[in-house]
């Protein structure tokens, strides 16, 4: 039903980014293989619920027996387009890398996922989210001013400057090999897709807009008009009055003067500013305040817990999170009016469909019965 139905994908599995940008892709409809060690390597303790593991089949294939690099050959000439997230030049030693592939399957799309890129000083260093978001300037600019660096889980860098910008990476790519014939290889970094999401940040300093120092501008929670604050029950609320309306009206709204603070752009009057909004916060409880608020143009909303955010009525409405296989869930996003994208199947166990999936791609029950015989699955 998504928009992406009818598209095949090889996936070689990773952790992370590699596996997100799978997740988008199936939930937008396509078909995705994916190719996992019998064992060892990091996996989660019940596959089932790696819920960015959703809507795959998984085949195991020891790529170190005898015929099994030209097995997977064989479902990669059938591919639309490939994902793999080791570092460089792991795909290439396997007998897999651009090259061989593209011999095979000229119009594939190969998407390449890793931290710092293909090429360049730290290619072959290992990394995480943290050490990517570092190195382009982002984690520099979040927290507290009088306070070290907090990382904002792993979700700047991992997901949204890796796994997103690889799925955009490929559906542009896909969008070109239909279009050409041609395939392409897709240099999906972390570190590239993290200072790609910095560039609003970079514009604003550009301007001079944007102080090179924590918690000292609008958008980073120097404004006392844009951040967070306690309430009475020991709840958080947030608050985004930036424009001048909505700022009047949050004003109004807490019985504050607006004129008595001056110049609200004025930073040194920032820090009484700020003491008086937590005050007159800190008088209700966060539920409390959601009956004043919550709605209205102040730009407001709780801070909900993991918990309740499925709860919120604003979620339940548009179906932001289903209950499905035992588990809540993010629904696919975003949606489409004339190909609605429908949940897919569960996450599987490790080798669920060996017996299934390889007859879909082609492979004879003879076939698939040798490669069972002789270690291949």
């Amino acid at each position: 039903m998504g928009p992406l139905t009818g598209v095949r994908i090889v996936e070689f599995a990773g952790l992370g980014p590699g596996p997100f940008a799978g997740m988008m892709l199936a939930d937008m409809g396509a078909e995705i293989l994916r190719i996992e060690r019998r064992g060892g390597g990091l996996k989660p303790a019940d596959p089932t619920r790696d819920i960015p593991a959703r809507g795959r089949k998984s085949i195991t294939l020891n790529l170190k027996e005898p015929g099994a690099t030209e097995a997977a050959l064989r479902l990669i000439e059938q591919a639309d387009a490939l994902i793999e997230g080791y570092r460089p030049g792991v795909m290439e030693r396997l007998g897999l890398g651009p090259e061989v592939c593209h011999a095979r399957n000229s119009a594939l799309v190969y998407g390449r996922m890793t931290g710092w890129g293909q090429t360049g000083e730290l290619a072959q260093a290992a990394g995480h989210d943290l050490n990517y978001i570092a190195l382009s300037g982002a984690l520099w600019a979040m927290g507290e001013a009088d306070r070290k660096p907090m990382p904002p889980l792993n979700l700047l860098g991992d997901f949204g400057g890796g796994g997103m910008f690889l799925a955009f990476g490929m559906v542009c790519a896909l969008l070109h090999a239909k279009q050409s014939g041609q395939g392409d290889i897709v240099d999906a970094a972390i570190s590239d897709g993290t200072a790609a999401l910095m560039a609003p940040v970079y514009g604003y300093q550009a301007m001079g807009g944007w102080k090179n120092e924590r918690q000292s501008n609008r958008l980073d929670g120097g404004a006392p008009y844009y951040g967070t604050y306690e309430c009475k029950c020991g709840g958080w609320i947030t608050l985004g009055a930036i424009e001048p309306q909505f700022y009047a009206l949050f004003m109004q709204t807490l019985g504050l003067n607006e004129g008595h603070f001056g110049d609200r752009h004025d930073q040194s009057k920032w820090p009484d500013m700020r003491t008086a909004v937590a005050a007159v916060f800190a008088e209700k409880t966060r539920d409390e305040w959601c009956v004043v608020m919550e709605g209205t143009d102040i730009c407001f909303a709780p801070v909900l817990s993991m918990a309740e955010a499925p709860e919120h009525p604003h979620n339940r409405s548009r179906g932001t999170f289903v209950f499905e296989n035992g588990m809540v869930q993010p629904a696919p996003a975003p949606r489409f009016a004339n190909a609605p994208a429908e949940l897919p199947s569960p996450p599987p166990a490790k080798g669920q469909h060996n017996d299934t999936a390889l007859l879909d791609w082609g492979f004879s029950q003879a076939e698939i019965s040798g490669m069972l015989k002789n270690g291949m699955l």
